[in-house]
């Protein structure tokens, strides 16, 4: 009787929605949700370009359900996590309205990872498959 009662309980666990619990992806990027609309990715360095896309599409579509074509909207470009302290994350959010994401900047100014930008959860999936590289 005890073993079918952990049994359930291990079930129920597992079938428990993770929308409120950090993710890692198969790369070590860790994304932690900082309220219900706004989600950090935190890379285990300092953090590539496509470290940051890859945790975002990553965690939109595996906890969030986003599906390919919507939008990753940055929410605020690199700086300080809020979730962990590590001096570098990237927020992002699947809700430009509501987060208040500002409008994505303009020429030379949109080159790196600024609030405002944003790319379909395809797009930011494809940072993905970019192998990192090794220097040995």
């Amino acid at each position: 009787m005890k073993s079918k009662v952990i049994a359930a309980g291990l079930a129920a666990a597992l079938l428990a929605p993770v929308s409120a619990e950090a993710f890692t992806t198969p790369r070590g990027v860790k994304v932690n949700p900082v309220n219900e609309l706004i989600f950090e990715v935190i890379p285990t360095s300092s953090g590539s370009y496509g470290d940051f896309w890859c945790g975002a599409s990553e965690y939109a579509r595996r906890v969030k359900g986003a599906g390919w074509t919507d939008r990753v909207y940055v929410v605020q470009g690199r700086a300080t996590s809020v979730t962990t302290g590590r001096r570098s994350a990237v927020q992002f959010t699947l809700s430009p309205v509501k987060a208040q994401v500002p409008p994505p900047p303009q020429g030379w100014l949109a080159l790196g990872i600024k609030a405002g930008g944003s790319m379909s959860i395809q797009q930011a999936r494809s940072h993905c498959d970019q192998q990192p590289i090794n220097f040995n």
